[in-house]
């Protein structure tokens, strides 16, 4: 898998319509600076068949430093969500041949689980409870 690059889009695009590269940069720029302002005014951004991008607020949390296993507060924060639309799941389930996971994890539900397992830990539950809790959550499923 490689990454491709916004120039790169850039380029490919701008030839497949004939346009200049300038003018195929502006209006993809301004595209994308759309697509912040919108969800920085917490707007839910729905693109049909393609997905949905929006804005959740993950709740404040305790966390622990790995390195002093101290614990430390970690504030609320806004994060995005995408879920993949029904169009890109099935084009992308037919290019790979894998099924595509509905959305790329809740993060309320991300949040909820954190949570838990430093709720778990700090009751004197066994370590890695974290670990356990998100295979509970979020089950392997077997190809065969």
């Amino acid at each position: 898998m490689s990454t491709i690059t916004k120039k790169e889009l850039i380029d490919r695009i701008a030839e497949s319509a004939g346009s200049r590269r300038v003018i195929v940069k502006k209006v993809i720029q301004q595209f994308l600076d759309e697509i912040v302002n919108e969800l920085g005014r917490g707007n839910r951004l729905e693109f049909r068949d393609f997905g949905v991008f929006e804005t959740k607020l993950r709740k404040a949390r305790k966390a622990q430093n790995p390195k002093t296993l101290e614990p430390v507060a970690v504030p609320e924060k806004r994060t995005v969500k995408f879920k993949v639309g029904r169009l890109m799941k099935q084009r992308l389930g037919e290019m790979t041949g894998a099924a595509i996971d509905d959305e790329a994890g809740d993060v309320a539900e991300m949040s909820d689980a954190a949570a838990e397992a430093d709720d778990e830990s700090s009751e004197g539950g066994a370590s890695g409870a974290g670990a356990e809790g998100n295979e509970a959550e979020h089950p392997q499923t077997n190809p065969s």
